[in-house]
């Protein structure tokens, strides 16, 4: 049997008493002349039996290698039960810092930057911080400076590399800047979140030359930027093994009306009509297919298509879209937590988040010459 004063039955007993202490301190709030007030991080100290130091440690969150994970547990689940929410205007004062970062993205007119801001939204609040939004109003274009009266109350910032044009007032100031799918040959961020998007490519290609394919064109975005730099690169390399292989490349803008044009101007060229599309977005696809349809070419029995990101338009097309997956959310995640290191002095996590090859039916091998 476990006798009343071992270590075992103390701590059976710790939640029990945590309890007897939430109810006491509630006691104490809704018992004053003045009604109802507030609860304090006093009270939650007193509930849980720890000091307020200690309180203060574990919702800051940095009570790991100070605080046992039981004490830490007491304190939050007292915490919640009052209803105890720290005074963080008084915290951002205390620490110099205001606890929001800045989310800089070419545009939210795409679902992948969404869901970029969801990860990095929830993130930032598992540790109390907020996150504001920078689409450039201009799309991938240049945009106006977010930062003549905003620097002062930013503690960092992520961005992706397709918004370059829109962080020339970020480079040579102090701000701490994690960038997103770009060239982590950079000297100048803080820290780099990427893709393993070369991985990804070659997998890509080997499922297209498995089915037979030899001639392929490349619907290439003609955006300026490190991502699509690293597509037409990787496509390349995986074609070079394959004496046979013809890789021809058009360029075009990030649309589907893009994707359209290019891909009627690749399959309406004179010469041999190529048996793969390769396109860099989904979007671009998405053209291709519609290009396809109108010149009278059936997807996938005259043409195989394929796109990039892995969005819900993949799934919409008729037939469903054969794509590479990027685990949006997790970059989103990925930087926001890269910055919170960033700002505390940790390592910040290494390794490129894996693509996935979603293969659907808009690739088949193609028919013999």
């Amino acid at each position: 049997m476990t006798s009343p004063d071992s270590p075992e039955s103390a701590a059976a007993s710790a939640p029990v008493a945590a309890r007897a202490g939430v109810r006491a301190a509630r006691a104490a709030l809704s018992g004053g002349a003045a009604g109802t007030r507030p609860p304090t991080s006093r009270d939650v100290a007193s509930a849980a039996g720890v000091s307020q130091a200690t309180v203060s440690l574990v919702l800051g969150d940095k009570w790991r290698g100070r605080v046992s994970e039981r004490t830490a547990g007491l304190v939050r689940e007292a915490a919640q039960d009052l209803g105890y929410r720290p005074n963080l205007a008084a915290r951002s004062l205390r620490l110099g810092r205001t606890r929001t970062a800045l989310l800089v993205v070419p545009a939210m007119t795409s679902e992948f930057f969404a869901q970029v801001y969801a990860g990095a939204a929830r993130v930032a609040a598992e540790h109390g911080f907020g996150v504001v939004l920078y689409p450039s109003p201009e799309g991938i274009g240049p945009a106006r400076d977010p930062f003549d009266s905003a620097r002062t109350a930013l503690d960092g910032v992520i961005a992706s590399s397709m918004a370059a044009e829109a962080l020339a007032s970020i480079r040579g100031s102090d701000l701490p800047l994690v960038m997103l799918d770009s060239d982590p040959a950079e000297a100048g961020p803080a820290a780099h979140v990427n893709l393993d998007i070369a991985d990804g490519v070659r997998r890509l290609t080997e499922h297209l030359l498995g089915l037979g394919h030899r001639r392929f064109t490349h619907i290439a975005a003609d955006v300026d930027s490190w991502t699509f730099v690293v597509r037409a690169r990787a496509l390349a390399a995986a074609l070079a093994g394959t004496p046979d292989a013809e890789l021809r490349t058009v360029r075009t803008e990030l649309s589907v009306d893009g994707g359209r044009r290019a891909a009627e101007a690749a399959l309406g060229a004179p010469g041999p009509r190529p048996t793969a599309l390769v396109c860099d977005d989904d979007f671009l696809a998405a053209g291709a297919c519609k290009a396809a349809h109108r010149l009278g070419l059936r997807v996938p029995d005259d043409v195989s298509v394929t796109g990039f990101d892995g969005l819900n338009l993949a799934t919409a097309l008729e037939p469903e879209l054969t794509t590479l997956t990027l685990p949006a959310e997790q970059v989103g995640a990925r930087g926001m937590a890269a910055l919170l290191a960033v700002l505390e002095g940790r390592p910040v996590e290494s390794g490129d988040l894996p693509v996935t090859l979603a293969v659907r039916g808009s690739t088949a091998a193609p028919r013999p010459a």
